[in-house]
């Protein structure tokens, strides 16, 4: 060993520390710069609480009601901030409590690392109290697992959670970590995660893919962007503004794409999808090209696969290869990081503009606007809408606020209605649909914005699904504003019912609670509208709080949403009523 070697190696030596593996992790955890941790403590997972105990200072941990709520809330952390989301929990129950937000985190590209206490590695296949093999449950929906049994694994594997988490396509990543390599000693350094060997996060985009998506749009004569939430995630937003801009394309969103391009611009069409505005949808079957960006084809946006797009060219950009061909045949495919592929783009295209196609996009608008909006927005009925409540909140948050929702007729409603005039404003749970969402993620958006208006839009439904975490917002004072739309209903699946199913309405109405005195219970200030004039000065009164407030509207109880495209038909097939 030579000289030099025997210096770097004593440096090393020189900048370790003995210490437990349940300090390593909180160790790790702030050098990855976590500052706010969700979770539920517990047998399994105590010592790495005593040791979080010591270090308050540092990270604040967040004790909700159910540890689905700490995932949820870590999500809607991570959605909010861009930066990786962290929920921890016990073994057993505890971590089987938070698959559901970890799919949820699967599936919407969510960065976030779970941490689950697990019995003592001599006790592991034993049945013992409160085993579960979360690792082997978790596989798949997690982008990544581990289970640790020593505790000198603990840096390099946390390390490795992190990077895994927010690289390339976001996910979530859980490591599970047995009792004795918590309480174990051993000589702690950390280093940070810049590679995995046989991992490339992001393929290097083709330079000829790009020229010949770009030759595609330059020839288009009806071309349609659909973007989805990769350009948010790649922070593209001001390079998709720019192409958008410069050849005038006509550009649609996915439900997770809303708010990278202001609602107002006037190249905003709208979103697609099974719920989404009439024009993008009917037009997709009428594009010459159509540009994906960053966006799965999902069944709700494709509506039935054979008959989608049949005659357009499809550029697709992505940065998952996975995803490419999966659903929809692609006849030019642009791997990579949007941003970079957007910016590679941009220079390669011709300044155009498409007005009369565009001019197609406002006409079907208008029989939109006639035969639904109005009627959503400012209704002659007597009963209250939904959309005329996106309204008044609208007014009141100026398009600034970041509307979280949960799942339901009133998760289509937000999308549609609401005015998102910047990015991360629109925070729901988009593939797996988890009800329930919405009141734990809006706690989670709120700690990491907290100079931002956050506005959960519940049902009833979903609401009574996590309403435990109003206790979390009360021991936090988390200044979230809580809007529960009641109609008494299950009210998306009574939609189906009425249309489908001959009005038959197998259990899904609702006898509820009176919501305002549990929200009073829990020392939130609430209050319940039932007529319209009371609307404007509620919605007011509850943006106007510096605490958090809780609105619940009675509204009509068998509105629908439309347009609607019957499932299992062509997005042509899309209904007005």
């Amino acid at each position: 060993m030579n000289t030099e070697t025997i210096k770097k190696t004593q440096e090393v030596a020189d900048k370790t520390e003995r210490i437990t593996g349940s300090e390593a992790i909180i160790r790790c955890l702030i050098a990855e710069g976590v500052d706010i941790l969700y979770g539920y403590p517990g047998g399994a997972i105590m010592p790495v609480y005593d040791e979080l105990y010591k270090y308050q200072d540092k990270i604040h941990h967040v004790l909700t009601r159910h540890e689905q709520g700490a995932t949820h809330a870590a999500q809607g952390y991570a959605r909010i901030s861009g930066k990786v989301g962290v929920a921890m929990a016990t073994s057993g129950p505890g971590a089987t409590n938070l698959i559901t937000g970890i799919a949820d985190a699967q599936i919407d590209s969510t960065p976030m690392v779970c941490i689950t206490g697990q019995v003592f590695s001599n006790l592991l296949g034993s049945d013992a109290f409160q085993e579960t093999d979360i690792v082997g449950i978790s596989t798949p929906v997690t982008k990544w697992n581990h289970q640790v049994t020593k505790a000198s694994e603990i840096p390099e594997v946390i390390a490795k959670a992190f990077y895994i988490a927010r690289s390339g396509r976001p996910g979530p990543v859980l490591i599970d970590i047995t009792k004795d390599a918590q309480v174990s000693e051993f000589d702690f350094q950390y280093r940070k995660c810049t590679g995995i060997r046989s991992y490339v996060p992001v393929p290097k985009t083709n330079p000829e893919s790009v020229k010949a998506a770009a030759d595609l749009i330059n020839a288009a004569k009806k071309p349609l962007i659909v973007w989805g939430q990769g350009v948010i995630l790649g922070k593209a937003e001001n390079e998709l503004k720019a192409i958008v801009e410069k050849v005038g394309i006509p550009a649609a969103w996915t439900i997770l794409g809303a708010s990278a391009l202001p609602t107002t611009h006037p190249l905003n069409v709208g979103m697609v999808g099974m719920h989404g505005n009439y024009a993008p949808n009917k037009l997709t079957n009428e594009c010459d090209v159509l540009i994906a960006i960053g966006m799965r084809f999902d069944d709700r946006v494709t509506g039935k696969l054979d008959t989608y797009a049949k005659q357009a060219k499809i550029i697709h950009f992505d940065i998952d290869p996975a995803e490419i061909d999966k659903n929809v045949k692609t006849d030019v495919a642009v791997l990579g990081d949007s941003k970079d592929s957007l910016a590679k783009l941009l220079p390669l295209l011709n300044e155009k503009s498409h007005d009369s196609w565009l001019q197609e996009f406002k006409d079907l608008y208008k029989i939109e606007f006639e035969k639904v909006i109005k009627n959503d927005i400012s209704p002659t009925k007597e009963g209250l809408t939904m959309g005329e409540v996106l309204k008044q909140i609208n007014i009141e948050t100026k398009g600034n606020a970041a509307i979280v929702s949960d799942v339901g007729q009133h998760q289509m409603i937000a999308c549609r209605y609401a005015d998102f005039n910047i990015t991360k404003s629109n925070i729901t749970s988009g593939g797996l649909g988890t009800m329930g969402f919405a009141l734990p993620a809006a706690i989670g958006a709120k700690m990491a914005a907290p100079e931002r208006e956050v506005v959960a839009i519940i049902g009833d439904g979903g609401y009574q699904m996590t309403i435990q975490e109003l206790g979390t917002i009360f021991q936090q004072k988390a200044a979230v504003k809580i809007v529960v739309l009641n109609n008494e209903f299950l009210g998306m699946v009574r939609q189906w019912q009425q249309l489908f199913f001959d009005k038959r309405y197998a259990s899904t109405e609702m006898t509820n609670p009176n919501f305002v005195a549990i929200a009073e219970g829990y020392y939130i200030k609430a209050r319940k509208v039932t007529k319209r004039e009371e609307l404007a000065d509620a919605v007011k009164e509850m943006i106007a709080s510096k605490d958090s407030y809780f609105l619940e509207v009675c509204v009509e109880k068998e509105d629908n949403v439309f347009p609607m495209i019957p499932a299992g038909a062509s997005v042509s097939d899309i209904r007005l009523s």
